[in-house]
């Protein structure tokens, strides 16, 4: 089709009187390598690190100087970079600073010669007209002119704040006390319980007894967190053991903090601090947050009178009887080994051997049992560094103490506990148990391999081919299974084994020991269970036997000398009779020689180990006091389960299953929203994640809703909603 010019000009005289939504592209002005100021229209958002930390619109210059001075306290923060970024100079930013050091807060009040210029009636009822229909402070101040922007914007406020208790007004239950809006820089939040402490509103202990709900709750991801905690029965058993201790509602509070601390990365009590947002209070439905001394000093009351090790075992009879049953006629697979605790501090404490260094260090040696699937159960600390045969029958007894007697358990545990002794005192227990077979033992030529199994799929296939016989522990220890394997790389590794399984399924559990190994990995990385948690030391009991430090200093002499007496003879074989080096050669292997007599004479008279007290380290040995780190670990050890189960989930979903742990991270710290229901408390995340992780976080957050989670500090029990606002 062909158009003349005068159509044409029709044409676009019609298309130029078409008015067109005005989109506003957002901004963003960076001041950091991870601060940004980000601009959308009239309204002004802040960001550190990805996460929000308040918005402000246009006109509200109290709430942008609120958070301007807060960033400024940072000293690394490049004060000229961050004024550019919020529009100002430096100067005025300086100005800003001293205000603030001089009044606080309120001194950042923009104030005007003759005070702020009060509306009339009509003129407020005109605003408010504009602010029902949706329109902000600017758009209306654009539209009437009536005042300055920022008057416009008190009066906002000031209607958004009546609103919000109107509609809290509305929707109290009979009896209960007047709501009111909490109003922080730049965050609207829905009604909260009033100033006014009385007893129906808080208690005592300054703890809020109602769910309140928030329009932005910072770190909201970690409700989930907290309430699948709680569903494991962390709270149940805190309740038992808090009497007679400290409030339970200031145990809630604790422990809601911790977990949350937990869940946004941080690894110690001392994080905390990091959940310190303007919706602190909301996160935790408290009324204060509590500091990284009150955390500690609860801990302690916690852990007063064994209370520890009470709370730590009643989890475990927890683990074990309710998601973790064990299945009838078949045993109980746990993973037992040691884990060192490697400490750098000024005291001194026993050292251990720690592999990974191939030498001893200072620290502690940590005994962990894990399930089947590689979730922690417990843990016992061992600073004296015991074998792992000597604690191997004390571990069996914990176990049996839950499961009973009737249940059958199988024991999987490294090298370090595959001793005759050990393995023929699990057998005559009556556990089963299945180890490595400790070198040398006899290499079988690749024809005797005539079983195999197939482990995987696909390219991560692995075959390992192996045959069965049985061998003897000496002197009469009887016989056990053992069950030689060669791999891929026709490399022969022999396990030993009292139990009755097939041993295909024998390969399979030792194989999944290496998942005990990923879980203390992942546990130091993710939940910190190296942390000290507790640098308070306790003396060593003198009476305690140790390792005699003089002894090993004249082995280590002695080995010297011989090493000295050797290259001194390889020497003296080099050179003939006559030549400088023989005859110093000759002056070296006599020396080294009585050097050897010497330390021969001593060592009879110093014994391999000793009392502490009649050692040179009396009164200076110490040891950690590991009652409020044996609290903190059972709150770990729990996280990290309800962290697995909720990674089962969001790995079904996932399409990396392998990430899914990183993914969940994401969501315990998404900000949120949350709307409290008379039987239900909606709850709406707004998590980073690409497109396709956005649909897996929402189809996830369906499944954990069906679970039917309650929050531990809703006394309604109320069921949790769990929404993501990323489609």
């Amino acid at each position: 089709m062909r158009l003349d010019s005068c159509h044409l000009r029709r044409v676009m005289a019609k298309t130029s009187s078409l008015r067109f939504a005005k989109v506003d592209s957002p901004v963003t002005r960076w001041f950091s390598s991870r601060g940004s100021v980000v601009q959308r229209g009239s309204t002004t958002q802040v960001f550190v690190g990805g996460t929000l930390i308040g918005s402000f619109e246009d006109g509200e210059q109290f709430e942008r100087n609120a958070i301007l001075v807060q960033l400024a306290d940072d000293p690394r923060c490049h004060l000229g970079r961050l004024a550019d970024a919020f529009g100002m100079s430096t100067e005025r930013l300086r100005q800003l600073r001293r205000e603030y050091e001089q009044g606080g807060l309120e001194a950042l009040r923009p104030g005007q010669s003759g005070g702020p210029r009060r509306l009339s009636e009509r003129e407020v009822a005109r605003l408010e007209r504009l602010f029902a229909r949706g329109m902000r402070p600017r758009e209306a101040h654009e539209q009437l002119k009536v005042a300055s922007l920022s008057t416009i914007s008190r009066a906002y406020r000031a209607w958004r704040a009546r609103r919000s208790e109107e509609r809290a007004a509305s929707s109290a239950p009979i009896g209960s006390a007047e709501s009111r809006t909490l109003t922080l820089p730049g965050i609207e939040m829905l009604p909260t319980s009033g100033d006014v402490e009385t007893p129906s509103t808080a208690t005592a202990a300054g703890l809020v007894d109602e769910v309140r709900g928030g329009a932005f709750v910072q770190h909201l991801g970690t409700w989930l967190l907290i309430a699948m905690v709680a569903r494991l029965g962390l709270y149940k058993a805190a309740e038992t053991i808090a009497v007679n201790r400290a409030p339970f509602e200031l145990v809630r509070v604790g422990f809601d903090a911790t977990i949350a601390a937990f869940a946004i990365g941080e690894r110690a009590l001392e994080g905390v601090r990091r959940l310190r947002t303007p919706t602190a209070k909301l996160l935790l439905q408290s009324t204060s947050v509590p500091s990284p001394d009150s955390l500690r000093a609860l801990m302690d009351d916690l852990s007063a009178d064994l209370g520890a090790v009470g709370l730590h075992f009643s989890m475990l009879r927890r683990y074990l009887d309710g998601d973790r049953e064990l299945a009838f006629g078949e045993p109980g697979v746990f993973y037992v080994d040691n884990h060192l605790r490697r400490y750098t501090g000024k005291h001194l404490i026993r050292k251990g051997w720690r592999m990974q260094d191939k030498r001893a260090v200072p620290g502690v040696s940590d005994y962990y049992v894990h399930d089947v699937d590689g979730r922690p159960l417990f843990r016992i600390d061992v600073p004296s560094h015991d074998s792992l045969p000597q604690w191997m029958m004390p571990i069996v007894n914990q176990l049996r103490a839950v499961v009973g007697d009737e249940d059958r358990l199988l024991l999987a545990f490294d090298r370090g506990g595959a001793f005759p002794e050990t393995m023929a005192t699990l057998r005559d227990e009556g556990c089963e148990f299945v180890t490595y077979e400790r070198a040398p033992y006899p290499r079988l030529p690749k024809s005797a391999f005539t079983s195999s199994v197939t482990f995987g799929e696909g390219d991560d296939a692995e075959t390992i081919r192996f045959t069965e016989s049985r061998t003897n522990l000496k002197k009469g220890r009887g016989r056990v299974r053992r069950i030689a394997m060669l791999d891929e790389e026709d490399r022969q590794v022999n396990l030993l084994a009292s139990s009755e399984l097939p041993p295909e399924q024998v390969i399979a559990i030792v194989l999944g020991r290496w998942r005990q190994e990923n879980a203390f990995k992942h546990g130091n990385e993710r939940w910190g269970i190296n942390h000290l948690d507790a640098r308070k030391v306790v003396p060593v009991d003198p009476d305690q036997v140790m390792p005699n430090p003089a002894r090993r200093r004249l082995d280590i002499a002695r080995r010297a000398a011989n090493v000295r007496e050797g290259q001194a003879r390889c020497v003296l074989a080099r050179y003939e009779e006559g030549h400088p080096l023989h005859e110093r050669a000759l002056r070296e292997i006599e020396a080294a020689l009585e050097e050897e007599r010497e330390i021969d004479a001593l060592r009879p008279s110093v014994p391999k180990h000793a009392r502490v007290g009649d050692t040179e380290l009396a009164g200076k040995l110490v040891r950690h006091d590991g009652r409020r780190k044996l609290i903190v670990d059972t709150i770990r050890i729990a996280c990290a389960n309800a962290e697995s189960d909720l990674a089962q989930i969001l790995a079904g979903y996932s399409a990396k299953p392998r990430e899914a742990k990183k993914l969940l991270a994401n969501i315990f710290r998404s900000p949120g929203r949350v709307r409290v229901n008379t039987t239900s408390l909606t709850i709406d995340l707004a998590p980073a994640s690409t497109r396709r992780e956005a649909r897996a976080i929402a189809n996830f957050l369906r499944d954990v809703s069906r679970l039917n989670l309650t929050l531990p500090g809703d006394p309604r029990c109320r069921k949790l909603r769990f929404r993501s606002q990323i489609q």
